[in-house]
């Protein structure tokens, strides 16, 4: 469903403007994205339309739809490289795929600034509620996607760059905002609080009309996720099973279908970003994203579908068992236009086919577009929504944490709904584990995590929580990798404007 805001809206988006945060048009969205109507009430003034320009940033190409989330999130695990053609972004190869990292990449520079930006706006929103003396319901809410969200950007930028200034104050003059680093400890401890705040004041679900609006099952889903980078086992069981004991989410959607149009916002869908084209004209970056655009087949006539960037390796194709359904949902296999299916192209990478220039084995499947709608729209598919979090994710987190904390029959029972899922009817595929040895048991975990989350965006952070980045990588050739390439180098930029407050990562000084 496709709703206008209202001129109302508009007009509170462009006062806010000033401070950085995107046009009206960003507003032309969907109304899960918190968009008013004529009928709704505007208690949230000022706030509510920067809270809904925050929806409109985190649809960024520098945040998850473009090759800076790409590179920094997939690029550097053994399931995942550039793609594209060989030269084509040669050097974003050298550095993510081969880990040559050097302090003045432009995508690393783009990632940094971008998460920050939101963070300085959600930091707008939350002082301004907070100042209030008598904050409505709807400010409280509207200080609970703020807190989401910034706790969303300080999560991604310690994850990827260790410690980092928390900044966490309004900036109103650039000077504010030159402050030293926090250790990445102090970062955590200030999302585990805005993820409390989050959770205290998130709705458990929205009327129909603002679907994909965050609730409280994202902010513990997230919450959940955090524990899971700290292996904080006890805090990460807790947080995943009450979203499974709050019985909101469900797998009655085959997974062969939840990437598609028809399974958007279906009911494993825990936060997934919103996203719509204009029929009849090039696809409108403000109310859609590029995240199919930049991963689309990258081939000509029919088949140009995209850039063509991010593709999976060969190891990603042989990760799966013998008739994972998972695997032809993940993974583009090579036949030319119009070709049946037959036993000699089903299993044959798109990128070790004569016909191909692409750097990889396949094209990612997750980001493939509809080709109705693509007539109706534009091949770039900027009206697919982009799944953050899903439902299988939390099972498997319960999984592992369970597993960890020596609760093998809970663990077992977790990871079997998940497997469940992906066999579907076919009870001769995807066994049933069974072991209780906790080592055996944690290796099936971690198989299943990087199935059913192929191509998606954590698998090199589960590699380094795991212990295990070093060996994995070079074992797949990524043989340059070393322990403190877990952390990227801090743009040069950023330490030159700082005059000297900002210190590069320890590993990177010389």
């Amino acid at each position: 469903m496709k709703r206008i805001i209202n001129k109302y809206i508009c007009g509170v988006v462009i006062a806010a403007s000033v401070l950085t945060f995107t046009s009206c048009n960003d507003f032309l969205d969907r109304s899960p994205q918190g968009s008013l109507t004529e009928n709704d009430s505007p208690e949230g003034g000022m706030e509510e339309g920067k809270v809904f320009s925050i929806y409109a940033q985190m649809r960024s190409y520098n945040i998850t739809a473009g090759i800076p989330a790409f590179a920094i999130h997939c690029f550097r695990s053994e399931d995942s490289e550039k793609g594209s053609q060989a030269s084509d972004g040669a050097d974003q190869a050298v550095f993510f795929d081969d880990f040559n990292y050097t302090n003045n990449n432009g995508v690393v520079s783009a990632y940094w600034t971008h998460n920050y930006t939101i963070i300085y706006n959600c930091n707008t929103v939350i002082t301004s509620i907070e100042e209030k003396t008598n904050p409505g319901e709807l400010d409280l809410i509207n200080l609970a996607e703020a807190k989401f969200f910034r706790a969303y950007c300080f999560f991604n930028l310690v994850r990827a760059f260790g410690d980092v200034p928390k900044i966490d104050f309004r900036v109103d003059d650039a000077a504010q905002a030159n402050i030293p680093k926090s250790s990445a400890l102090e970062i955590y401890q200030l999302i585990d609080e805005d993820l409390t705040i989050a959770e205290k004041y998130l709705p458990i679900s929205w009327e129909s009309k603002y679907i994909g609006r965050l609730t409280w099952g994202a902010a513990r889903s997230l919450h959940a996720r955090t524990y899971m980078m700290r292996n904080d086992w006890a805090n990460m069981a807790s947080a995943a099973k009450e979203v499974i004991n709050s019985k909101v989410y469900n797998l009655n959607t085959p997974y062969d279908k939840v990437f598609t149009d028809e399974g958007e916002n279906c009911g494993e869908s825990i936060f997934e970003l919103q996203c719509t084209s204009t029929a009849g004209k090039p696809a409108d970056l403000a109310i859609g994203s590029q995240f199919c655009e930049v991963q689309g087949v990258r081939g000509s006539g029919e088949w140009n579908l995209g850039w063509g960037w991010h593709m999976g390796t060969k190891e990603m194709g042989l990760a799966f068992e013998s008739g994972d359904p998972r695997k032809d949902a993940t993974l583009l296999y090579f036949r030319k236009p119009g070709e049946e299916k037959t036993p000699e192209n089903t299993n044959t990478p798109y990128g070790e086919s004569p016909e191909s220039s692409a750097d990889g084995a396949y094209f990612n499947k997750k980001a493939y577009t509809n080709p109705s709608k693509r007539k109706q729209y534009t091949n770039g598919g900027f009206w697919v929504n982009i799944r953050l979090i899903r439902y299988t994710d939390v099972l498997l987190m319960a999984a592992e944490a369970e597993n960890e904390l020596g609760n093998t029959t809970d663990a077992l029972n977790y990871l079997e709904q998940v497997r469940a899922h992906a066999r579907g009817t076919n009870s001769s595929i995807l066994p049933k584990v069974i072991t209780t040895d906790q080592i055996e048991l944690r290796k099936a975990i971690q198989h299943e995590r990087r199935v059913e989350l192929g191509l998606e965006f954590d698998r090199f952070y589960d590699l380094v929580r795991w212990g295990i980045a070093k060996d994995v990588l070079h074992a797949a050739g990524k043989t340059n990798y070393q322990d403190k390439h877990r952390y990227l180098p801090i743009p040069q930029v950023e330490i030159d404007k700082s005059n000297g407050v900002l210190i590069q990562n320890p590993d990177y000084n010389s």
